[in-house]
């Protein structure tokens, strides 16, 4: 009841920055990378457990693009040039050009290693098959559709070995979900698609969009946990989820990961009792608005360490445990 968590991503050291980019202009070979991002790893983790926190990620260190990532392990991808994504960040969009493979797990070894350092549970982490679709370019299928469901075939692959490799949550992230509400159909026949048969608890985050346009339809996307962002929004998108009611379980958003400002333990209990009054309190989780690769590591730090004492004192508030 009320366990915390976090969605993803934790900002990378500045070692790692470095090593990636040094590995990007041929000035360093793939196993010292590979060391410093196991390295980085290690200290997410342990931060996570001085905090604290009751599920774990591994922080995808690994990672410099939550589509990219992907393409570049996927047979039948290509990427593009640089493409702006927000703001001043820049992404290079990957590019289906050709029949979608996975030659192998992409995420399974990264996941195990994380695992292995903690008796906490820890998210087996993938982008979805509509984000996917959604963010890269399609020289190849006749139709989006298509291209999602191609993704989704794959990534059901990914998430079941996953659960192999021991994973009891999985998290396959869909922020594009509610950019476009017409096509939310796809993003559901899709989803299904990929936790067909899955026992782990499969969860979806989706952040940044147009709730109302896709509430209450987006009930039916076939995951046991939705994870949502409020704090950005002053948690203003919690009426649409008021009528009817919300079915699901629920990863509630109390941080706002666009801004610096550290958010104070009263400030996050009042959110948390905000969430209180839509969701059960049985079927939710803590947690930030989005990942935190875009904080320091001393504000992800400050702003978990608050999240964790708020979820303490509402506990103890309402006589929970």
């Amino acid at each position: 009841m009320l366990e915390t968590t976090s969605v993803g991503s934790f900002p990378k050291p500045d070692y790692l920055q470095k090593a990636r980019t040094a590995f990007a202009a041929g000035k360093l070979p793939y196993a010292q990378l590979h060391e410093l991002e196991l390295q980085a790893t290690r200290e997410t983790i342990r931060l996570q457990e001085d905090l604290g926190i009751d599920i774990l990620v591994h922080g995808e260190m690994e990672r410099g693009d939550m589509t990219t990532y992907f393409a570049e392990k996927l047979v039948g991808m290509g990427i593009s040039d640089l493409v702006r994504s927000y703001g001043n960040r820049y992404y290079r969009k990957p590019i289906v050009a050709g029949e979608l493979q996975r030659p192998q797990p992409m995420t399974v070894e990264m996941f195990k290693y994380a695992q292995s350092l903690t008796s906490r549970p820890v998210k087996g982490m993938l982008t979805g098959p509509y984000t996917m679709c959604d963010w890269s370019f399609n020289t190849h299928y006749e139709t989006r559709r298509e291209v999602v469901l191609a993704f989704a075939r794959l990534l059901h692959e990914e998430v079941r070995d996953l659960e192999a490799a021991g994973a009891k949550y999985i998290q396959i992230d869909e922020p594009a979900i509610s950019t476009r509400p017409e096509e939310l159909e796809i993003a559901i026949e899709a989803m299904g698609i990929v936790t067909q048969g899955i026992n782990a608890m499969t969860i979806s985050h989706i952040c940044y969009g147009d709730f109302k346009s896709i509430y209450p339809r987006l009930l039916d996307l076939p995951v046991d946990q939705l994870d949502l962002e409020f704090a950005n929004s002053g948690y203003s998108n919690l009426d649409v989820f008021r009528k009817p009611k919300f079915t699901k379980r629920i990863a509630f958003g109390v941080l706002d990961i666009h801004s610096h400002r550290i958010e104070s333990v009263d400030e996050i209990v009042a959110g948390i009792r905000k969430g209180l009054e839509v969701f059960d309190p049985e079927l939710m989780w803590i947690d930030p608005d989005c990942g935190l690769k875009t904080r320091t590591t001393a504000e992800s730090e400050a702003k978990l360490r608050n999240m964790v004492e708020a979820v303490e004192v509402v506990k103890a508030g309402h006589g929970l445990k």
